[in-house]
């Protein structure tokens, strides 16, 4: 007999937020990140070194005997909800959840494993980022043991030290950074790059199956990709309520004219049913139970909530709001590029109808 999960934070997990939100605050400041997000190094390799050596946050959905934390995805989802409220640019969902989830699901990345769970490599999956679970992937082709072919749209894979690839024999292969061409492309999200992988004869390590570990990596990494839309748009509603307070327009806050008092109360219940699918998401995906359903939902949701919410934020700061100096931008270019991540809402949705037999005619 199944019991109802319970979605409410724990101590622990109220715990770890204030940790890493103390983190964050004194290492990954609004200008910082701006100005980080103009040069051709966006990543905050100090601030990694911080979540992974210090605080060992890398390793969270690593068992304990495989060399990581032995946590779950429920703790894995508030850091991630931190991390969207700072959109701290760190390969956090990319290496500590896509790729430590993939080889999670093979047998013969044990040693790479646990370097990813320390956080002293990093590691991305050679997929395109808009790759929804159960997807058609882009393959490159395994001739003898070395790897022939590119794909586009990588996640992080500028900063990745080894690259997980599925190729057209099946197989997920390990191939080191050096081995590969990277070429940037230009990304609307500033603080998740995107790049292309070459592959000219580059060797590989066979780690397993590719489709099961593939499908389990978007999976997680869509179901915790709502946790970080929610940190987005919690941060861009309680800071436009701030400044709706402290902004006067004839002599009187801006927040207390009614038709602004509604278009917040409505952003508010959005976010708070956000929160809701979220946790059920992380929850389910923790326990197994009801997984594909639980993460198309939240999916389905998320995309909507985090762009409105970043919407309104630059709407209603007004003139300031439109400024590169403000980090609105930095938020609602992050909430634009996620609403495609793993999967598009409609896409989700389509999922959900065939999880549930509720097919279109």
């Amino acid at each position: 007999m199944s019991t109802q999960p319970d979605l409410l934070y724990s101590e622990e997990e109220e715990a770890l937020r204030a940790a890493v939100r103390d983190l964050l605050t004194d290492h990954c400041d609004a200008a910082g990140v701006i100005a980080r997000a103009e040069t051709d190094a966006p990543h905050d390799l100090s601030l990694w070194k911080a979540l992974t050596d210090g605080m060992g946050l890398a390793g969270l959905l690593v068992p304990e005997d495989r060399g990581g934390q032995g946590a779950t995805h429920r703790e894995a989802a508030v850091v991630l909800e931190e991390l969207g409220r700072a959109v701290a640019p760190v390969p956090y969902l990319t290496s500590a959840v896509v790729a430590t989830e993939a080889l999670l699901a093979c047998d013969g990345g044990g040693e790479l494993l646990a370097e990813l769970a320390s956080g002293r490599r990093i590691g991305a999956l050679a997929v395109g980022l808009h790759t929804a679970p159960g997807g058609a992937l882009t393959t490159v082709r395994a001739e003898n043991g070395t790897l022939h072919g590119e794909v586009s749209a990588v996640a992080d894979a500028g900063v990745a030290d080894v690259l997980l690839v599925p190729a057209d024999d099946g197989g997920l292969y390990a191939v080191e950074a050096d081995a590969v061409t990277v070429t940037p492309q230009t990304s609307l999200d500033l603080t998740r790059p995107v790049a292309t992988v070459a592959f000219d004869g580059a060797s590989g390590r066979r780690l397993g199956d590719a489709e099961p570990a593939v499908r389990r990596a978007l999976r997680a990494g869509a179901g915790l990709l709502a946790s970080e839309q929610l940190g987005l748009a919690d941060w861009t509603l309680t800071e436009t309520v701030r400044y709706l307070k402290d902004r006067k327009q004839f002599n009187r806050p801006v927040g207390g004219f009614q038709a602004l008092k509604h278009r917040l109360a409505q952003l508010w219940l959005e976010v708070v049913n956000l929160r809701a699918a979220a946790r059920a998401a992380a929850d389910a995906l923790a326990t197994g139970q009801d997984a594909d359903v639980s993460v198309a939902v939240a999916q389905a949701y998320a995309t909507s909530v985090a762009v409105h919410a970043a919407e309104e934020a630059l709407q209603l700061h007004g003139g300031i709001g439109m400024t590169w100096e403000h980090p609105v931008h930095l938020y609602l270019k992050r909430a634009k590029a996620d609403s495609i991540a793993y999967g598009t809402a409609g896409a989700h949705r389509e999922a959900l109808a065939e999880l549930v037999d509720l097919r279109a005619p």
